[in-house]
């Protein structure tokens, strides 16, 4: 007896940026946070249930065509959240379980978030047990990537919602606001120190309280400026974000530098883009690579641009979307 299920599951770019954990049991944020739920950088897993097979979890990953064994330190945690979801499901077996990312995996491009949220919606179907948002979200932030809870809605989406479930909620759908995100890639190795790191560091930072004091103003100005198509308000608020994230990073104890020299080049050639008339801003999540917000008809003109700097390896141009899907395109 075998079920097997697929799912593809998109990455998101954090306007409001969680950082740091309150709650590492339950994966809960010490705020609030805001994303624009992506398409192009995707994460593809296929789940297949072995319910009579004794044998012991099998974990692929598919690298330019390959599959091939997943490295222990990956293979583990899918395995704590398969464990999770076979006893919320109350269901026994084993998993064979087979993954890709269509962009750089560990590189501070929210792979884990779009990762755990196709491994979830996919584990889920091969159970018998087909979710919807909400429930997607719910169990997918259990897996300990509290990014993955916003992956499981579509469009721009905030992070817990006001009920108190751990869920999180779309505040406009993806036909709202036609944005992109050109991302420029500095570096695509695997960062040194993680996220999960990261956020229990985060609260050793001196101006982590202060930044907790001024967030209430910041995420309302962040959902009205979705709601009138504000690029400029908007721009202006994340870009201050991620500085602020990268503050307390480098302010933790030990302190974090995901920047490099490739990163500032790329905030230095944003700002000259927007002197050249262009509606750019820059964002980075806990990595070097730098996300370049900017309204849709301007991508062409800020690729071409970050294309032409030394030190960006590669660039994603990607857009708003639709969030999670079940698909027949199976890895295994």
């Amino acid at each position: 007896m075998s079920d097997k299920a697929t799912a593809v599951a998109p990455a998101n770019i954090a306007f409001i940026k969680y950082w740091g954990i309150r709650d590492s049991d339950q994966t809960l944020p010490y705020n609030a946070s805001i994303s624009m739920t992506l398409t192009a950088c995707v994460s593809r897993c296929t789940v297949e249930l072995l319910p009579e097979g004794p044998g012991e979890l099998e974990v692929l990953v598919r690298t330019d065509g390959i599959l091939a064994p997943a490295p222990p330190g990956f293979s583990r945690g899918i395995e704590r959240h398969l464990l999770r979801l076979k006893t919320w499901a109350g269901i026994r077996g084993t998993f064979r379980v087979a993954t890709e990312n269509s962009f750089p995996t560990g590189a501070g491009l929210a792979s884990s978030a779009s990762g755990f949220a196709a491994l979830t919606l996919a584990a889920a179907a091969a159970l018998g047990r087909p979710l919807k948002s909400r429930e997607l979200s719910i169990l997918a932030r259990s897996s300990g990537s509290g990014s993955a809870a916003r992956s499981a809605f579509g469009g721009y989406v905030e992070w817990p919602d006001d009920k108190g479930e751990g869920s999180a909620r779309q505040l406009a759908e993806a036909s709202h606001w036609a944005l992109s995100d050109v991302v420029a890639v500095v570096s695509s190795a695997p960062k040194e120190v993680s996220s999960r790191e990261g956020h229990r560091r985060a609260p050793g930072s001196q101006f982590f309280a202060r930044r907790l004091e001024r967030l209430g103003e910041k995420l309302r100005r962040v959902r009205a400026a979705i709601a009138e198509r504000d690029i400029g308000d908007l721009g202006s608020i994340l870009e201050e974000e991620a500085l602020e994230l990268h503050l307390i990073a480098m302010s933790s104890r030990p302190p974090i530098f995901y920047w490099t020299a490739g990163t500032i080049a790329v905030l230095r050639s944003v700002r000259r883009l927007r002197e050249g008339g262009l509606a750019a801003y820059a964002t980075i999540d806990a990595g070097p690579n730098v996300h370049v917000i900017c309204p849709s008809d301007e991508e062409v003109g800020v690729a071409a641009a970050l294309r032409e700097l030394n030190e960006v390896e590669s660039v994603i141009v990607d857009r708003v979307g639709n969030g999670p899907f079940l698909t027949e395109d199976h890895l295994v």
